[in-house]
């Protein structure tokens, strides 16, 4: 066991963020294979994927997570995974934590996701919230669209408005100025810099999350994931009979290699994952199956 001065509200703050980011991940799996069975045959043949759910424990300190991995025909790769940590971090690390030169014990929860739908004409996504504490605590994640076919990649166009629609009724209703502040985050981050373009039609993005009033803020993340739920599965349902071409398949490939290039290269994420001794093969399965460049 991992000692730690945190006090008892925190720890007990700490499971009801894992329950409800476990429970989610239930919900979210179980629609995804809903649409599995649902995508029609003729352009998706082959037997209805189903999420394979792999436990894994850390290797320092105390938790770990379970990873839900699907290989299917309509998704040809997806990820939902859930973790959970007691540790500390290491003085690099602890550098950069708010509350961590404190007392350099923290713990986790989160949920994260990534879809990559086998038609280009079906967009990836993205999604994580998490709940994280030192000696300070806070919630960060946010969601984002990236169109594969340059068509969708408009802010104008349907599934871009539906699905920034979907974020800010989450944010506002719990604050109108929210919204603002993290669509404009989320283009800031999801932007690759040596392309000079973001990474899709972005969505939100937050990150040390805290107004002092704990319920409102886990209320808040509980809003996104539920947000998320609603929306992502509405856009795939209405694209998914959607004919595409080998020109659309070549654009798609070569969207999911600036995926893999923002995901490696400028993906904080990723980075604190790798750093604080995550799950590898759940950290990088946001990588798509197959990509291009050109």
């Amino acid at each position: 066991m991992t000692n730690t001065t945190l006090p008892t509200e925190i720890l007990e703050r700490r499971e009801r963020a894992k329950t409800w980011f476990e429970a989610l991940q239930t919900r979210i799996c179980a629609e995804l294979e809903r649409l599995e069975d649902e995508a029609p045959a003729d352009l998706f043949p082959g037997e209805p994927g189903r999420f394979e759910m792999r436990p894994w424990t850390r290797e320092t300190g105390v938790g770990g997570g379970t990873g839900g991995f699907l290989r299917g025909r309509l998704f040809e790769k997806a990820g939902v995974h859930t973790s959970a940590a007691l540790a500390r971090f290491s003085p690099e690390m602890a550098a950069t934590m708010p509350g961590a030169d404190k007392d350099p014990s923290y713990v986790s929860a989160s949920i994260s996701l990534i879809v990559h739908p086998r038609s280009p004409r079906a967009p990836t996504v993205h999604m994580n919230t998490r709940f994280l504490s030192t000696a300070e605590s806070w919630f960060g994640g946010g969601a984002d669209l990236t169109p594969m076919v340059d068509e969708q990649r408009s802010q104008d166009a349907d599934d871009a408005k539906l699905f920034h629609a979907a974020m800010q009724a989450a944010c506002d209703a719990f604050d109108p100025e929210w919204h603002a502040k993290y669509r404009a985050w989320c283009d800031e981050y999801f932007y690759l810099p040596h392309r000079g373009e973001t990474r899709g039609v972005g969505g939100i993005f937050y990150d040390r999350h805290n107004t002092g009033d704990f319920e409102k803020d886990f209320a808040f993340t509980r809003a996104v994931g539920e947000a998320f739920l609603d929306v992502y599965p509405k856009i795939v349902r209405h694209r998914m009979a959607e004919p595409w071409s080998e020109a659309d398949r070549q654009q798609q490939l070569v969207r999911r290699g600036r995926y893999v290039e923002f995901n490696l290269l400028y993906d904080r994420g990723t980075m604190f994952g790798l750093k604080a001794g995550g799950n590898i093969e759940t950290i990088l399965s946001s990588m798509p199956p197959v990509a291009a460049w050109t």
